[in-house]
Order: C-alpha cells, then structure tokens, then sequence
C-alpha cells in the first residue's frame, strides 16, 4: 500500500508516518515546515523530521507546499496514493486572525486541493481528512454548566458524554480559524456524498503525545508539560482556569483511522477526542503534573478567555464506537501525561 501523510512532521502526520512504515507500506510525507512559519522558532519541526528519517525505512519526505496545485498534482500523477491522510493545516485557534488569508488558503484551499488531486488521479483511495471540534465554533458553551471545585462540566445528564456530530455548526462564533476548518471539513464531506469517494472527516479535540510540538497558542498539553518541567510559567487565559478538554493520544488517532479505512463510509463524519475518561481541566493538569513530577506549576491568571474558545469540551465518541466497535481508547490521560513528561524531560537533558 502505499501512503501519503501530509503534515507529516507533526504529531498526528509522524505518528502516521511510524505506524504506517512499521506495517511495511511506502509512505509518502509534505510538510514544508511551515509551523515554523506560523510560531517562530519553538514551532520548528525539523527535530521531528530528522527523527522520522532516522526511524523509519520506506519513508520519502518531501517539502511541498499544499497551497501550490502544480507540484501537488505531480505527486499525485507519479504516485497512485492509496491512503491519503491529510494533518496539514495552520493549527491554531488565536493565531489565524494575525494571518488570516495565509490561514484560509493552507486549511482550505489547501484541503481542496488535495481533494481533488485525489479524485483526478486515485479516486479509489482512501482520503481522511483531520478536521477540528472548532467548527462547532462557541455553540458547546449554550448547553447548562454547573460549576465545581476545580472544573466546569455539564448540569444535565442527556449531555453526560459531551458533545455530538448534531452540534451546529454555524451561526455561532468560530475564530477565524474554526472557519477556515469548517470551509475545509464541509468540501470535504461534499467530495465524499456528491462524488462517493472514500472520505472520512474526523473532528478533533485535543490531539496530543511526546511528538507534539506545542506553543502557548497551540498544543496544550505538550506545552503546559513542557513550561512545567522547564520552570517556566505558564498563562491561563480565563474561565478560572475549569475549561475542560478531553486529550487522546496520537496513537489512539492513528487506531480511528486505520478503522475507517478498513471500513469507510464516504462523507461521514466524527468527533474524535479522549472522551469522558480522558477530560481534565486546567486546574486538574497542574494537580496531576505536581503529582508525577513532584513540582510545583508556575503560573499567572489572565481574566480574558481566548474568543470563542470553549468551556466544557468533552467528545462524545458514541457514533464512532458504534460504527467501529473494534475501535477504543488505549491511552489514559495518565499515560499521557507521563509520556510527555518523559519526552520533555529526555529534551531538556540533551539541551543541558
């Protein structure tokens, strides 16, 4: 078989790069490092890029630009793709409205690009598209609240599980980002329903692992670990530091994928996140970081949220079980956060 991973040097696209290379298949990785581009030097993802090289055996890397259609579709032309696993995007919610065209042509234009790259030269692949829970944009935050010690959660029982695939997407406040993704997730659903190709939509919380490069505005759980084992200081932007997000691994991701394309149900669309068992505030984090590392979080209180950031996220992962019973969580948001903290730690030494 063989695989394009586009974003391939970050943390969903490396792990698909692994996975894929360890099970014998020719895997093909775009990224042209433009996380760096997006947030500086810390977004650099070349360590990630040098690792890969190194770990893998079938694995051809190239620096393409999803935005540019003539080299993209020579790709597509000299290389009958038959998985397509589409990471690359500009990632964060509070940077797309300093760079807002670069935003919408890399999620967007970029996306639709590779559709139809896709539909003109191996319509038969499989396409699975990384979409995002921001296309929701602030609509989770109308269902009830109820406030506890040390985090938000849902007052009524029916929202137990979090949210659905029937959550609105419109007529809600997005970011500028949540629109661009949301631009890509419905043309991506169309080249699914309208042509029937094999595309699956997967809407992430929050995606995370030790390969992450996270920024304080993108990759919240491979950032707040590292500022805790670097002693820096870390910002909580509102809400009391309750905001809830459900993490799952990037190994976890990789398993829905590998699901989907064993059984794909073209334009269908799922939300993808640790679930119940795997949410944590903010508050939360720093309690069980302090308890793993045994020190103590630095942080400082900012009293304005992010705009249109939510407040409770959890993924209900009903419609995703039910479809792919084979598929389930296998990493707790324990193992999780003790990967990260070991790979932090391993950086940290080398950088001494």
């Amino acid at each position: 078989m063989k695989v394009l991973v586009t974003g391939s040097s970050g943390l969903i696209g490396s792990e698909a790069v692994e996975y894929y290379d360890s099970k014998g298949h020719q895997v093909v990785g775009i990224d042209n490092n433009m996380r760096a581009t997006f947030f500086g030097e810390k977004g650099d993802t070349t360590w990630n890029l040098n690792r890969l090289q190194k770990a893998t055996q079938n694995f051809k890397h190239y620096s393409v630009d999803i935005r540019d259609r003539e080299n993209l579709f020579n790709l597509f032309e000299n290389n009958p793709f038959d998985l397509i696993i589409h990471c690359a995007a500009q990632p964060s919610h509070d940077k797309a409205c300093q760079i807002p065209l670069l935003d919408f042509e890399v999620n967007a234009l970029g996306t639709i690009n590779l559709l139809e790259a896709t539909r003109q030269f191996c319509p038969e692949a499989v396409f699975i598209h990384m979409s995002t829970n921001k296309v929701y944009g602030d609509a989770p935050n109308e269902l009830d609240l109820v406030e506890q010690e040390k985090r938000y959660d849902y007052a009524n029982p029916e929202d137990f599980n979090g949210i659905t695939e029937a959550c609105r997407i419109d007529r809600c406040l997005h970011s500028l980002f949540g629109a661009s993704k949301t631009a890509a997730d419905v043309v991506a659903q169309e080249y699914g329903r309208y042509f029937g190709m094999k595309v699956g939509i997967f809407r992430g919380g929050c995606l995370t692992g030790p390969s992450h490069s996270g920024v304080e505005l993108h990759g919240f759980l491979s950032y707040l670990v590292k500022v805790a084992v670097t002693g820096g200081t870390y910002k909580v932007f509102g809400y009391k530091g309750k905001q809830v997000r459900d993490n799952i691994h990037s190994y976890d991701v990789i398993q829905a994928f590998e699901a989907f394309r064993h059984n794909p149900r073209p334009g269908e669309v799922y939300n993808l996140g640790g679930g119940r068992n795997n949410s944590i505030s903010i508050l939360e984090s720093f309690d069980l970081i302090e308890e793993l590392t045994g020190k103590k979080v630095n942080w400082v209180y900012v009293d304005q949220n992010r705009i249109g950031d939510h407040i409770c996220y959890i993924s209900d992962l009903s419609k995703l079980k039910t479809h792919f019973p084979e598929w389930d969580i296998t990493k707790s948001i324990t193992d999780i956060f003790q990967e990260i903290i070991i790979s932090e730690q391993k950086k940290l030494k080398v950088t001494a």
